[in-house]
């Protein structure tokens, strides 16, 4: 069963310091599909995020995580990412004294095994950070130090494109964001989803950034557990009532 989906998430309960915060979700993401995940803050949201992402905070007590056929729920954190699992941040760390440039060719060479020519990278680069409406100096720039809330959000779109990952997960990459780069940013998740051919989980509680992307599934979490799932209309439904009504 699971070979046939990108990731499928079989009951999970996950321990943040000994407190459950996931108590049993299940949730599976097909090749090219975009899912998003809502609901109130504190709900558990950001807390998936990062258990799929096998950080070692948030331990699985219970259930299963595969990802191309693969059960993935013991893996570390680099592996994850060698597989093709991408989770943009909410609050991009700053990394001194590593550009972005860098940074981004050194993930790309560990995640194919293989060298990098050098003009090669630089000239596709410059075409995404166009796309992107990126000024080209911030490629030298150290890690988002000194980048402004929508700089740090653009670099981390920067990446998913360059790295092309098989998924990604975007965490509230729309907070704190104005009209503009919420558009902007859009543009490149757009880009992904015509380009890529990857799965992507999209968490949220606003719904500002779906207004420019098409979405196929949409689910509702309240209180460590998916209540609610549905299409694309939910999000309109969400916007209307609130969480509260939706998940009566």
């Amino acid at each position: 069963m699971e070979e046939k989906h990108l990731l499928t998430v079989k009951d999970l309960h996950v321990n943040v310091e000994d407190k459950e915060i996931l108590h049993g979700v299940d949730l599976t993401i097909n090749k090219g599909e975009t899912h998003v995940l809502m609901g109130p803050n504190g709900t558990g949201k950001s807390t998936l995020g990062y258990a799929l992402m096998g950080n070692p905070r948030y331990s699985v007590t219970e259930g299963e995580i595969w990802f191309q056929g693969k059960n993935i729920t013991e893996e570390a954190v680099n592996e994850r990412a060698k597989d093709g699992i991408f989770l943009s941040f909410q609050n991009p760390l700053e990394v001194p004294g590593v550009t972005l440039s860098a940074f981004i060719r050194s993930a790309l060479e560990q995640k194919t095994g293989k060298r990098i020519r050098l003009w090669d990278f630089k000239k596709e680069l410059a075409r995404t950070m166009e796309i992107l409406q990126m000024d080209p100096s911030y490629a030298e720039r150290d890690l988002n130090v000194g980048f402004s809330g929508g700089e740090k959000k653009k670099a981390e779109i920067l990446q998913l494109l360059m790295l092309k990952p098989s998924l990604a997960i975007l965490d509230e990459t729309d907070s704190g964001l104005d009209v503009d780069a919420v558009r902007t940013v859009s543009r490149g998740i757009e880009e992904y989803q015509k380009n890529c051919d990857g799965g992507l989980l999209i968490i949220t509680h606003s719904t500002r950034i779906l207004e420019y992307l098409s979405v196929d599934d949409t689910h509702v979490m309240v209180e460590g557990k998916i209540v609610k799932t549905g299409d694309a209309s939910l999000v309109d439904e969400i916007n209307e009532k609130g969480f509260k009504e939706v998940t009566l």
